[in-house]
């Protein structure tokens, strides 16, 4: 019998591609998702590259009396990843109480029901923001935790805190939390991708957007920081090799193959490269220019942060795989499928 999973946030960007990794593996799922942020035409997409229609439910996860029926309705759901969460760094600073009550109340409705049901692992969605701006570059999981720049960081360190309480109070639950750098990019398929609800918060859909003529012009936010040149540096990683390491992750818990009741890993390439950088790549792989402008800083911005992968890659026995050229190809012919399909 295939064991079930439950994906939250599961029509989103990261969680649809680990709904199709998860799905290829063998596993059960079931996907909720309130589509604040995502379609539920994503569900089609799923079915197209795998062959399986995975269960799904339109839920929010603060809304605890749903969870409870929901996990009542599926009974046996071996793990959860938990992915809902409202996820732009800028419009955390416009919108804290947004964030506060969205990000902390979805985890704690999950762990407070995960005992009385049975459920006994959840890998959860982190971030590289919550180390802060690091004093030592690449980062890895030993650097300290720094005070959060933006309330989206912030809820992602008190998530982990949550998660680290919870746990210890209730040995029968473990979990892995996994710290993302920055996902790009879309199933080599064309047939899932990123696609926000309105203007992007994110860099490279409003990159494919401002390239296609859907969006006049891509802002990059500065130009005076200690980089080579001047604007930020993020670690951009392939989407398929981030969704794959969460199968790695919920294996890891299913077969009990570590002691350890929380365990952490960043998941990065190890190679940092600038806005700027990401924008002339993108160019080069696919002959397309971009209007940018450079503007101002934006308040909750990181200046610079890639990761160490090493103890993924040798633990978990993950490591990204995907080019940065390939991974932006791959994102302007989502682009291009959206614009043929009459989305965008």
């Amino acid at each position: 019998m295939k064991e079930k999973i439950l994906v939250t946030g599961g029509a989103g960007y990261i969680g649809s591609h680990t709904v199709v990794e998860l799905q290829n593996a063998g596993y059960e799922v079931i996907v909720i998702d309130n589509l604040s942020n995502s379609n539920a035409g994503v569900i089609d997409g799923i079915e197209r590259i795998t062959g399986i229609r995975p269960v799904f439910e339109k839920l929010d996860c603060n809304d605890k009396e749903g969870l409870t029926a929901l996990l009542e309705k599926n009974k046996g759901i071996k793990g959860i990843i938990h992915f809902a969460a409202s996820k732009a760094v800028g419009e955390s600073v416009q919108k804290p109480l947004l964030y506060y009550r969205n990000n902390l109340v979805s985890l704690i409705n999950l762990l407070e029901l995960m005992p009385e049901h049975g459920v006994e692992n959840i890998v959860f969605s982190s971030s590289c923001t919550v180390y802060g701006q690091p004093d030592i570059l690449p980062v890895d999981e030993n650097a300290p935790i720094k005070p959060a720049l933006s309330p989206y960081g912030n809820t992602k360190q008190i998530n982990e805190e949550i998660i680290r309480d919870a746990v210890y109070a209730n040995p029968a639950v473990k979990s892995i939390i996994l710290r993302y750098f920055n996902p790009i990019g879309a199933h080599p398929s064309v047939e899932i991708g990123e696609l926000p609800n309105g203007v992007p918060q994110n860099l490279i859909p409003f990159l494919t957007q401002t390239a296609i003529g859907i969006r006049e012009q891509l802002s990059v936010f500065g130009s005076d920081y200690d980089t080579t040149d001047g604007s930020c540096i993020r670690d951009y990683i392939n989407v398929v090799d981030l969704a794959k390491a969460h199968v790695i992750a919920v294996e890891r818990m299913l077969r009990k193959k570590s002691d350890k009741d929380v365990e952490i890993f960043n998941l990065g390439t190890g190679r940092g490269l600038s806005v700027l950088e990401l924008i002339h790549t993108f160019e080069k792989a696919t002959g397309v220019k971009v209007n940018y402008k450079i503007v101002g800083r934006r308040e909750g911005d990181i200046e610079k942060v890639w990761a160490n992968p090493d103890y993924a890659n040798n633990v978990l026995g993950w490591k990204s795989k995907e080019t940065v050229e390939d991974t932006l190809l791959s994102a302007w012919k989502w682009q291009l499928k959206l614009r043929e399909k009459g989305i965008m």
